[in-house]
C-alpha cells in the first residue's frame, strides 16, 4: 500500500533537506569587513533532519493518515446531535453576545493597562472581521487586499488632523465613507471576476494603495509614517496630563481626580467597544434584509440569482461598500490608538490574518468571527516564548482546522423552511 509513495515520498524529504538546511542549518556571521559562513548547533541540524524523516514517512503513509484524520469528528460526542431549532439558536446568539457586551463593559475596570491596549486591539480585529465577513462569509467574494480599506480610514484621519485640525470624531465618518468610495469604486473592475482572478485583482489594489502611501512622500511621509495624531476627547475634555488644543479642557480637572495614564486608555477602548457594537447590530440587522438574502444568493450560485432578477452589478457593490466602510472605522480607531501610522501597519499579512479570522470562525456566522477575533489577537501574546514560531504555528492550526473542522469554529446555520405533511 506505501510502495506506490515510496519515490514520491523520498523526493519530498530531499527536498526539504535542500530548503531547510542553507536556511537553518548555516549561519551568516560578521568576520571584520567580510562575512563568513558557519554552520548551526548540532541541535539545529538534528531538527532539519528529523523534519525531513516526518515529512518522508507522512508523504509514504499519506494516504492513511488522512483517511484517519477525516474520522476526527466522530471523535466529538456532539457531532451527531440533531441541529439547533433556527429560532432557539438566533435568541441563544442574541444572549451570548449580549452577555460579552455586558463582561466587554466592565473588563477595563478589573485588569491592567496593557489587557485594556490588548482588548482595545482585538476590537479592531473584530470591526475589520465583521466587515470582510460581509464580503467574503455572506457575498463569497475572495478579497486579498482588504488591509486597503483599513489604510484609507486610517491616513484619512492622521491627513486631515495634520494639514486641517480635524478631531478624532470630525474624522471618523468621512474615514469611513472614503473607504467606502474606495470599496465602491474597486467593486467596478471586479463585476465580472470570481475565484483567483478576483482574489488577484483584489491583492494588486491592496499593494497599490500600500506602495502609493510608501512613495507619496510629500503628503503621506512616506517610509517616515505621520505621528502625532490626536487622541478622541470627550466633550471637549482630554485626557492627557496637559491641554492641547486651546478652548479644551483635560478630563481629570473637570472632575477633581487625579490624573491617570489609564483614563485614556480605557476611554479609547469603550469607543471601539461601542463601534464594534454598532458594527455588528448593522451587519446583523442587513444580514436579515434583502440586501443581506442577495448577498447569500450571490454566494450559492452567482447564475441562479442572476435568473430570479437580482442585480450582480448592485450586490457585489453594496458588499465591497459596506465590508470598506468597517474597515474605515477600524483605521480611524487604529491611528488615533497608535498616535502614528506607517505603511508597514497595512502589508498584505494584516488582510491574511483578517481573513484566516474570517475562515476559522466560521464564514457568515458573527459569533464565529467574534471568537475566532479573540482568539488569532490574544494566543500570541499569551505565548511569548513561541514568539519566533508564531507563523509556524498559526500556518499547522490553519491545516488542522480545515482537515477537522473546515466549516470553521462556529458555522453559520441556514434558515430552513419545514413543510408539514399533507396526509
Amino acid at each position: 500500500m506505501a510502495t506506490p509513495n515510496f519515490k514520491h515520498a523520498l523526493f519530498c524529504a530531499i527536498v526539504t533537506l535542500i530548503i531547510a538546511y542553507p536556511i537553518l542549518g548555516l549561519n551568516l556571521v560578521a568576520q571584520g569587513t567580510k562575512v563568513g559562513l558557519e554552520g548551526a548547533t548540532t541541535s539545529t541540524v538534528i531538527s532539519v533532519v528529523l523534519a525531513a524523516f516526518v515529512v518522508f514517512f507522512f508523504q509514504l503513509f499519506r494516504d492513511s493518515i488522512m483517511g484517519n484524520l477525516g474520522k476526527l469528528p466522530k471523535l466529538n460526542p456532539l457531532s451527531g446531535r440533531e441541529p439547533m431549532p433556527q429560532a432557539k439558536r438566533a435568541k441563544l446568539e442574541s444572549w451570548v453576545l449580549t452577555a460579552i457586551v455586558v463582561f466587554a463593559l466592565f473588563w477595563p475596570f478589573l485588569v491592567s493597562r496593557g489587557s485594556v491596549d490588548l482588548a482595545t486591539l482585538v476590537l479592531i480585529y473584530v470591526m475589520l472581521a465583521l466587515g470582510l465577513n460581509v464580503v467574503v462569509g455572506l457575498a463569497g467574494l475572495l478579497d486579498l487586499g482588504y488591509v486597503a480599506f483599513y489604510a484609507v480610514g486610517a491616513y484619512t484621519f492622521a491627513l486631515l488632523s495634520q494639514y486641517f485640525g480635524f478631531s478624532f470624531w470630525a474624522a471618523l465618518p468621512i474615514g469611513a465613507c472614503l473607504a467606502a468610495l474606495f470599496g465602491l469604486v474597486l467593486g467596478f473592475p471586479v463585476l465580472r471576476l470570481r475565484g483567483d482572478y478576483l482574489a488577484i485583482v483584489t491583492l494588486g489594489f491592496g499593494e497599490i494603495i500600500r506602495i502609493l502611501l510608501n512613495n507619496w512622500t510629500a503628503v503621506t511621509g512616506g517610509p517616515n509614517g505621520i505621528g502625532g495624531i490626536p487622541e478622541p476627547t470627550l466633550f471637549g475634555m482630554e485626557f492627557g496630563r496637559r491641554v492641547k488644543e486651546e478652548g479644551n479642557t483635560s478630563f481629570h480637572e473637570t472632575f477633581g481626580i487625579a490624573y491617570s495614564g489609564e483614563h485614556k486608555v480605557i476611554f479609547l477602548y469603550l469607543i471601539a467597544l461601542v463601534l464594534a457594537v454598532i458594527t455588528a447590530l448593522v451587519i446583523r440587522r442587513l444580514m436579515r434584509m434583502p440586501v443581506g438574502r442577495a448577498w447569500e444568493a450571490l454566494r450559492e450560485d452567482e447564475i441562479a440569482a442572476r435568473s430570479l432578477g437580482l442585480s450582480r452589478t448592485a450586490v457585489k457593490l453594496s458588499a465591497f461598500t459596506i465590508g470598506a466602510f468597517f474597515a474605515g472605522f477600524a483605521g480611524t480607531v487604529f491611528a488615533s490608538k497608535q498616535g502614528f501610522i506607517s505603511p508597514e501597519s497595512f502589508v498584505f499579512l494584516e488582510s491574511a490574518i483578517i481573513l484566516a479570522i474570517v475562515v476559522l470562525g466560521g464564514m457568515g456566522s458573527q459569533i464565529g468571527v467574534i471568537l475566532a477575533a479573540i482568539a488569532v489577537t490574544i494566543l500570541p501574546e499569551l505565548a511569548r516564548e513561541f514568539a519566533d514560531y508564531r507563523m509556524l504555528i498559526f500556518g499547522a492550526a490553519m491545516v488542522l482546522m480545515m482537515v477537522w473542522r473546515p466549516q470553521g469554529l462556529m458555522p453559520m446555520r441556514r434558515i430552513h423552511i419545514e413543510l408539514k405533511r399533507q396526509e
